[in-house]
């Protein structure tokens, strides 16, 4: 069988689920901790694989947010966004819509204008220096309740960054109720925000639905469960509404407890437009690069294969239309050059 990293280390892509603060490296979690020795969070890099070693999702939660509680000053969030973005272009991420959640910055006293400029020069270098392309999706962190929901939703519409594209929900599924959020939604979807909440990932396809007609998601985040439900995976389909999947995130927080059995293939099988990527990936041990070729393998794909799954997450994205040329023709072009040069 063919060796396909290497095919997959060059493939152009696009990503629409990663998280900014799930995507510090070890590298910058550690100098963050180091620069606030009062956080539980280990120092050394080596100690934090076993620190993002997670029993079950509320313990994967409990983690995460000792992370972000190391993000504390503009200057940290600036360190942060660019490195981030080092990483992804590290792996010919051309494009990403990273989900920022700001009120869990906010509330731990960073202003909110300094906030936002913060991102957007990290974003505008991140362009200029290393050629990936940022977006933001503001995501309610729903374990913190309407508070949360509320403060997200005037950072948004009232304060909108240039980068912003998207509006979410994230956090534990489990006891936080997708309709609760439905105003928050409408106010974000009104203001020209796309709705792409998470849904389905801990919880049953009924969370998926109430997405759907709550807060009338055009993407859903994870959708791990949706495969319960046939005549929902028919509405998936036909609508082309593009699942978010995150295979090795799904292994890591006990959401699915083998990796063999994944659900990604009944989602393909399906028709339903399933797009790859990483979550959070060095709390999970993994890059986009990885998830390409876990996917790779779950689904039998070759290079063309692979090719085809990355130009499903442009079609899925928020990019302008000449944008989604450009990289779809990009796609297309390093495809049919290696292949070319490998005689096939």
């Amino acid at each position: 069988m063919t060796d396909l990293h290497p095919f997959i280390a060059g493939l152009p892509k696009a990503e629409l689920h990663v998280h900014h603060v799930g995507s510090a490296s070890p590298r910058i979690v550690a100098e963050l901790a180091a620069h606030h020795p009062d956080s539980k969070v280990p120092t050394a890099p080596e100690a934090l694989a076993d620190y993002f070693t997670f029993t079950d999702f509320a313990h994967f939660i409990d983690v995460y947010l000792s992370v972000v509680d190391l993000i504390r000053t503009p200057e940290d969030v600036r360190l942060l966004t660019f490195e981030v973005a080092r990483d992804m272009a590290r792996q010919n991420i051309r494009y990403a819509e990273l989900t920022v959640t700001p009120f869990s910055s906010t509330r731990r006293g960073i202003p909110d204008q300094a906030f936002m400029e913060a991102i957007e020069d990290a974003r505008k270098a991140a362009e200029a220096e290393l050629g990936v392309v940022l977006r933001w999706c503001f995501d309610i962190p729903g374990e913190a309740g309407l508070e949360a929901a509320e403060e997200t939703t005037r950072l948004a519409v009232d304060l909108r960054p240039e980068g912003l594209v998207s509006f979410g929900l994230g956090g534990p599924e489990i006891g936080v109720e997708r309709p609760q959020f439905k105003p928050y939604f409408d106010r974000a979807i009104a203001a020209g925000l796309h709705s792409v909440p998470h849904a389905g990932e801990t919880t049953g396809p009924q969370t998926v639905w109430d997405a759907l007609t709550h807060l009338r998601a055009e993407r859903i985040g994870h959708g791990t469960s949706s495969v319960q439900d046939p005549k929902l995976l028919a509405h998936l389909a036909e609508h082309r509404i593009a699942l978010e999947v995150c295979p090795t995130s799904n292994i890591a927080t006990r959401a699915v407890t083998d990796i063999e059995q994944h659900p990604v293939k009944k989602m393909v099988d399906a028709g339903v437009l399933v797009t790859i990527n990483s979550d959070d990936p060095p709390m999970f041990g993994t890059d986009l690069n990885n998830e390409y070729g876990v996917a790779a393998r779950l689904l039998g794909l070759d290079e063309r294969g692979l090719a085809s799954l990355a130009k499903n997450a442009v079609e899925a994205s928020y990019l302008d239309a000449a944008g989604k040329r450009r990289l779809a023709t990009e796609i297309d072009t390093y495809t049919a050059n290696w292949l070319e040069r490998a005689g096939r």
